[in-house]
C-alpha cells in the first residue's frame, strides 16, 4: 500500500460530517460573489447590448444615445480593448464581435451607477445586424458540412471481418439533447483596481488561473498583475469552467478604464441564453453480436453540437469516444468523432464532460437490441461486462472490473430484483392502463483530465505559533464538499482535531497555476497537494521532537519549533503519475483509475399521458475508501437526480422556424425548462457505498465521486423503455426519445400498442 493511500488510526477522513459551510448555506449567511457588491463602495453595474439575430454582420453600432441616459458612465466596445479582443483559449471567441454568432450574443456592454440605468442605457444603443444564414440543429450542420476542430478516430481490431462473421447485425441513428446547468448562482464577477494598479477580481469560476490568463490577455498585462479569488460558487457543474472568463474580462476592463469597481452578474434569462450547455449529440451506429449475445463489433460516428466556437468541445468529444465502451468489452470497434458548428451558444463542460454522451449511445443500443436478440436487457448487459486482463479500445487496462460485478450483485441482492421483476410482470398482466418497468445499468467512468498537464495541483499550509492551521489549495468550492474533504485531509495528516484547521478562499496569489476544479479530480489532486505540504512540516517537527527528552503536545511542539527557527509553512505539490495520452491516435492511459457503480430503477407509466413516477431506486457506488461519507452520499444522490433530469425531463428547445426569431432559445426560464423537483424524486431511494474498495496510489485510498453517479440515471430511461414496451406484447423493440419526457414516453408506448416495432435491423 502506498504512503499516499495509508490511513492512520483515528483518522478524521472517513468520518461522517456535514459540509463545512452547511450552516452558512441554510441560514443565508454564506457570501457569494455578488454579495460582496454591497461591501464595495462606488460599484458600477454592467449590462449587455445583445443581438436579436442568430447570425449576422454588425452594420451599425451607435453607443452615443446611451450617454444621454442618466447614470450611464461608460459603454465598452472593441475599441477599448488594450490587449487581445478574445475570451477563448482557442482565440475564436471575440469579446466584442463584429459578426454575431447566436441569438443574444453581446456586442458591447453599458456601465452605469445602478443596474436599471445600465439596462436603460443598453436599450438606447442603436444596433443593426445584417442577417446571415443560421444553422440551428446538429442535423442542419451535418447537411451543410459545418464542422470545427479535431476529428478523432478510435480503432481496435478488424470490424469488417467481425461484422461479416456476426450472427446478428443492427444499425440505427440516435440524436439526444444537451442540458442547462441551472446552477443557483448565475455568472458573476466583481472587479476593482487597487492603489498599485493591481486588478483584483472576485469571480464565480471553477478555473481561477484560466480566468486570470484570459483577463491578462484582454487587458494586455502580465498574469502577476491580475489576482482572481473564488470565495465559493452556488453551483457550477462545469458551466463555470470556461465561460466565466469573458464576463470577468468585461468587469476588469471596465474597472481599468473607469477606476471604479465593476459588477457583472447575469440574470437568469441572460445566463440561460448567453452561456453554453451540455453538448447534444447525433450518432449513427452499427453493431454486431454473436449467437450468445456477446458484442463482436461496434462502428459509430458521434457528432457533437459545439455551438459557435470550440470552447471545450474537443476534449469533451475525446472523453465521449473514450466512454463509448462504458462497462463493456468491445473486441472490434471504430468510433469516429466530429464537432458541428452551429449558431447557438458555445456548448461547454457539464458534469461528465462527454462521458455521459458516449456511454448513452451504447446503453441505448443495448436497450434497443435486447428484444431483437430475444435476451432480457439486464442479461445482455451483464454478459458483456469487462473481465480482468482486458483493455479499453484506447489501450488502457481495466483494473478491478470485479468491483463493477460486486456493485451489480449487491444491487441485485439488496434490491430484491428477482422478486420485483416477477412482481412487475404480474402487475403489468393485471393492468391495462398503467405499466411498470424495472431496469439495471452499470457505470465505468475514467478519472483524470484528458489533458495530461492539468493533472497537477498545489497547496499552501501555514501553522501558526499557537498550533492553529490555515490551508490554501487550488480547488474551488461549488457546494460539492471539496473544502470539507481538504480540512479532513489536513487534520488527518497532521494528527490534530478538525477544529484546529481553517481554510482560506481560493485565489491565484496564494496558489498559482492551478487546474480547473473539474473532471471529478478536485479531491484527488488538491488532497494530494495538501497532504504533501502537511507532511513536509511534519518531517521538520519530527526532528524537533527527536531532540526532546520528553513527550509534549501539539501546541508546545509547534511553539518549540518556532523558537528553534523551524519553518512552519510549506508549499505542497501533487501530480498524477502513470498517465499518457496521444490524442492523434486516441491511445494511451488517460485515467488514474475507473470509478464503478450500478443502479436499478423501477418506474410506473400512465397509458393516457405518458406521465411516470419513479417508484424505487437502488444504488451501490464505488468511491474507494470515502474521505467524507456524508458528502459522498449527497453527491451520489444529487448526481443521479441531475442525470435523470437530463435523460427524462430537461428539454432544451430553440426556434428552428424561418422567422426573425430563428435561433432564439425558447426554454429560457424555469417556467419553460422543466427541472427535477421533489415530485420526480424516487419514492424509495437506497444508496450504498461499495465496501472494501480501497484504491492504492490516491489520497487516503479514496476515489472521485463528482461525475460518475450522473450516469447511474441511465437505469431510469431504460426502465421507461421497458414500461413502454409492456403496453405492447412486451417484446417490442422500443425507440424512446431523449429526453424521455412524458410526451416522448407516450408516443413510444403508442407505437408499442400499435405493434409498430422500430426494429434496428
Amino acid at each position: 500500500m502506498s504512503t499516499l493511500s495509508q490511513r492512520p488510526m483515528n483518522a478524521v477522513v472517513g468520518q461522517e460530517m456535514p459540509h463545512e459551510a452547511a450552516d452558512l448555506h441554510v441560514t443565508g449567511a454564506a457570501l457569494y460573489t455578488d454579495d460582496l457588491v454591497g461591501r464595495t463602495a462606488g460599484t458600477l453595474h454592467a449590462y449587455p447590448v445583445r443581438s436579436e439575430v442568430a447570425h449576422g454582420k454588425v452594420t451599425l453600432l451607435d453607443v452615443q444615445p446611451a450617454y444621454d441616459v442618466p447614470g450611464v458612465v461608460r459603454v465598452l466596445t472593441a475599441d477599448d480593448v488594450p490587449g487581445i479582443n478574445d475570451a477563448g483559449i482557442k482565440h475564436d471567441e471575440p469579446l466584442f464581435p463584429d459578426e454575431v454568432m447566436f441569438y443574444g450574443h453581446a456586442v458591447c456592454w453599458v456601465l452605469a451607477d445602478d443596474l436599471e440605468a445600465a439596462r436603460r442605457g443598453a436599450a438606447a444603443v442603436k444596433l443593426e445586424v445584417e442577417p446571415l444564414p443560421a444553422l440551428i440543429t446538429v442535423t442542419e450542420a451535418i447537411e451543410a458540412e459545418s464542422f470545427q476542430g479535431a476529428t478523432p478516430t478510435m480503432v481496435r481490431g478488424d470490424i469488417e471481418t467481425a461484422f461479416a462473421q456476426a450472427a446478428h447485425v443492427f444499425e440505427g441513428e440516435f440524436e439526444f439533447a444537451g442540458q442547462e446547468h441551472f446552477y443557483l448562482e448565475t455568472h458573476a464577477s466583481l472587479a476593482l483596481i487597487d492603489e498599485n494598479g493591481q486588478v483584483f477580481i472576485q469571480c464565480s469560476t471553477q478555473h481561477p488561473t484560466e480566468t486570470q490568463d484570459i483577463v491578462s490577455h484582454v487587458l494586455g498585462v502580465e498574469a502577476h498583475e491580475v489576482t482572481v479569488q473564488c470565495l465559493r460558487m452556488g453551483g457550477g457543474f462545469g458551466g463555470k469552467e470556461m465561460q466565466p472568463h469573458g464576463f470577468a474580462a468585461i468587469a476588469a476592463l471596465g474597472a481599468k478604464l473607469t477606476g471604479r469597481p465593476v459588477r457583472l452578474r447575469l440574470n437568469r434569462n441572460q445566463d440561460m441564453t448567453m452561456s453554453g450547455k451540455r453538448h447534444g449529440f447525433h450518432s449513427s451506429w452499427k453493431v454486431g453480436f454473436d449467437g450468445e449475445g456477446k458484442i463482436v463489433a461496434l462502428d459509430t460516428l458521434l457528432t457533437a453540437d459545439g455551438g459557435w466556437s470550440l470552447d471545450l468541445s474537443e476534449p469533451v468529444l475525446a472523453r465521449a469516444l473514450c466512454h463509448t465502451d462504458n462497462a463493456y468489452w468491445l473486441p472490434n470497434v471504430r468510433v469516429r468523432g466530429r464537432i458541428a458548428k452551429t449558431h447557438k451558444t458555445s456548448q461547454t463542460a457539464f458534469r461528465g464532460f462527454g462521458g455521459p454522451q458516449g456511454m448513452l449511445v451504447t446503453e441505448d443500443i443495448l436497450g434497443r437490441c435486447a428484444p431483437a436478440l430475444g435476451i432480457p436487457a439486464h442479461e445482455l448487459r451483464r454478459k458483456n461486462f469487462y473481465v480482468e486482463g482486458q483493455e479499453t479500445p484506447y489501450g488502457q487496462e481495466v483494473r478491478h472490473p470485479h468491483r463493477m460485478v460486486a456493485c451489480w450483485d449487491q444491487v441485485w441482492s439488496n434490491g430484491e430484483l428477482d422478486r420485483r421483476m416477477a412482481e412487475v410482470e404480474q402487475f403489468n398482466a393485471a393492468h391495462d392502463d398503467v405499466k411498470r418497468g424495472l431496469a439495471i445499468t452499470p457505470v465505468k467512468f475514467g478519472i483524470s483530465f484528458n489533458f495530461v498537464s492539468f493533472n497537477q495541483a498545489g497547496a499552501l499550509v501555514h501553522i501558526y505559533k499557537d498550533g492553529s492551521v490555515l490551508i490554501n489549495h487550488g480547488g474551488t468550492e461549488m457546494g460539492q464538499g471539496l473544502h470539507t474533504k481538504m480540512l479532513q485531509v489536513a487534520a488527518t495528516t497532521l494528527g490534530i482535531p478538525l477544529d484546529r484547521v481553517r481554510l482560506a478562499p481560493t485565489r491565484t496569489d496564494k496558489v498559482s497555476n492551478t487546474s480547473a476544479t473539474a473532471a471529478s479530480s478536485g479531491a484527488d489532486l488538491n488532497g494530494g497537494a495538501v497532504k504533501d505540504a502537511c507532511e513536509q512540516i511534519l518531517a521538520r517537527l519530527e526532528k524537533v521532537k527527536a531532540d526532546m527528552q520528553e513527550e509534549i503536545g501539539w501546541d508546545d511542539l509547534v511553539k518549540k519549533a518556532y523558537f528553534d527557527r523551524v519553518q512552519l509553512w510549506a508549499a505542497g505539490y501533487y501530480r498524477t503519475e502513470g498517465l499518457s495520452w496521444d490524442a492523434s491516435i486516441v491511445q494511451g492511459n488517460p485515467f488514474k483509475y475507473f470509478a464503478y457503480g450500478v443502479a436499478a430503477a423501477e418506474v410506473e407509466v400512465d397509458r393516457f399521458t405518458g406521465a411516470y413516477t419513479t417508484r424505487r431506486v437502488d444504488i451501490v457506488h464505488d468511491v474507494g475508501d470515502s474521505l467524507s461519507p456524508l458528502v459522498d452520499i449527497g453527491q451520489i444522490e444529487g448526481g443521479f437526480v441531475q442525470g435523470a433530469g437530463w435523460l427524462t425531463l430537461e428539454d432544451l428547445r430553440w426556434d428552428t422556424s424561418d422567422k426573425p426569431t430563428r435561433g432564439r432559445l425558447a426554454t429560457q426560464a424555469a417556467s419553460t425548462y422543466k427541472l427535477p423537483s421533489f415530485s420526480e424524486m424516487p419514492h424509495e431511494f437506497n444508496v450504498k457505498l461499495l465496501e472494501n474498495a480501497h484504491e492504492n496510489g490516491v489520497v487516503y485510498g479514496s476515489k472521485a465521486v463528482g461525475e460518475p453517479p450522473l450516469m447511474l440515471a441511465f437505469s431510469v430511461r431504460e426502465a421507461l423503455r421497458q414500461a413502454a414496451a409492456a403496453f405492447g406484447d412486451g417484446g417490442a423493440v422500443v425507440e424512446i426519445g431523449c429526453p424521455a419526457t412524458p410526451e416522448a414516453v407516450f408516443w413510444a408506448l403508442e407505437d408499442a400498442r400499435a405493434g409498430n416495432s422500430s426494429d434496428p435491423h
